[in-house]
């Protein structure tokens, strides 16, 4: 439920798994992307990077490709970005990169629950 707001030309994510059973990666749901440069969705910090986009608003300044592969050239298949039932005029996935992943609703559901980023229970010892 954020609001992303892209202020010059980039990329919004950069994710850094290591390891391709690592349980993590970036999860956006319901949020809405919007600005005034143009922006991939996200690149790669390191090999195994996981970015999830899911039921949000794309405004067109989303670039068609979506994604970048940055230093990664050659190792896409290691590279997990996915969208999910997103909207808007940025959202169309026609000319996304060949390597986008295609996940399915239980996949999605699962990554948008608190239990992907919860594993070890770190959420209830939070002083709040």
């Amino acid at each position: 439920d954020c609001s992303i707001s892209v202020k010059a030309a980039g990329v919004i994510t950069a994710q850094a798994r290591t390891n391709p059973n690592d349980a993590n990666g970036f999860v956006f749901k319901n949020c809405n992307v919007f600005g005034g440069g143009t922006t991939y969705l996200g690149r790669p910090w390191r090999t195994y990077a996981r970015v999830l986009f899911y039921n949000t608003n794309m405004s067109n300044i989303v670039l068609p490709l979506g994604w970048d592969p940055w230093n990664f050239v050659g190792h896409e298949d290691h590279i997990e970005f996915s969208e999910y039932n997103n909207y808007g005029p940025g959202a169309n996935t026609s000319n996304r990169v060949k390597w986008m992943k295609q996940l399915d609703l239980p996949t999605v559901t699962k990554m948008a629950s608190t239990g992907f980023i919860d594993d070890e229970g770190w959420i209830n010892n939070q002083l709040f």
